[in-house]
């Protein structure tokens, strides 16, 4: 995916060359043409029109793709997203309809013939048929996980609790959700954006963190949503380039944030826990609705 993206970077270079080149080769043919009528030379005057001709067309596609190159970072930051969540959902489906009809067919393959089996092996097979749920089990959250469906039915604070409900149910790690505003109306690439980059911090939090407190605040700002996460963990030091330093989650969470033209940022330091700032804008339609929050009554 990252090699695609990278051949259509270097594709629309050497485009770009090209259509520098073209113009220089067209001005030089057009200053020599006139320095050739100027000198009395036999040239007839089409060949001079024509070559003035060229010359500003091919300056009006220059400025025009100068214009519109402003905007492929953009378009192809967005791809990247789209395509990322895309593949989320393709194996989300994979898990759920593939993996887990299978792992259902072979518990069903399992019960029926424990109840064939002698006595003496009945335990060998409950425990066969317990692993067989907890797999499919694992299946269903991993399922759940890469493609949350609640999102589009329930919204994002009732995902975000439902995930870290199933998340942190066996965990010590107490934790608070806070949602003083309603969540209505956000956009869906915009939830998408809060709710993975929730599930990445606390994932990070459960394998390296050792916390035992944990704050996740969304807030409906003026300017944008607010989503801050906040641990009393170990604490880290953070990279200044996360991906450059092997911190992918980092990396990832900063990529989501600023693929919506939001604002990241991580404070950390060993001991002293955690904080995660991500601030996603309200796209310009969607600005003046969101400038007068709704306080739940």
């Amino acid at each position: 995916m990252f090699a695609r993206l990278k051949l259509l970077i270097a594709r629309s270079v050497s485009r770009r060359h090209a259509r520098r080149l073209t113009l220089a080769l067209c001005l030089c043919s057009l200053l020599a043409s006139l320095w050739a009528y100027l000198q009395h030379e036999p040239l007839p005057l089409l060949i001079l029109l024509l070559n003035l001709a060229t010359l500003v067309a091919v300056g009006l596609q220059q400025w025009h793709s100068r214009k519109a190159i402003k905007f492929e970072p953009q378009e192809l930051a967005d791809r990247l997203l789209q395509v990322q969540e895309n593949e989320r959902h393709r194996l989300s489906r994979e898990l759920h309809d593939d993996i887990g009809q299978l792992l259902t067919a072979a518990k069903l393959q399992s019960e029926w013939l424990q109840r064939r089996l002698p006595p003496d092996l009945h335990n060998h097979c409950s425990v066969l048929c317990n692993t067989l749920n907890e797999t499919l089990a694992k299946v269903r959250d991993v399922s759940a996980i890469l493609n949350p469906r609640q999102l589009t039915s329930l919204g994002l604070e009732a995902s975000l609790r439902a995930h870290l409900l199933k998340t942190l149910e066996n965990t010590q790690v107490c934790w608070s959700l806070e949602c003083q505003q309603r969540l209505t109306g956000i956009p869906e690439e915009m939830a998408v954006a809060a709710f993975r980059i929730t599930q990445e911090a606390v994932t990070n939090m459960l394998r390296h963190a050792k916390a035992h407190n944990l704050l996740v605040r969304l807030q409906r700002l003026p300017e944008g949503l607010s989503l801050i996460i906040c641990d009393d963990g170990q604490g880290f030091s953070p990279a200044p380039d996360p991906g450059r330093e092997g911190q992918r989650g980092m990396a990832g969470m900063c990529e989501r944030t600023h693929q919506l033209g939001g604002t990241f940022s991580i404070s950390s330091q060993p001991g002293k826990g955690t904080r995660i700032n991500a601030l996603f804008p309200w796209a310009p339609r969607a600005l003046e609705r969101a400038s007068a929050p709704k306080v739940l009554e």
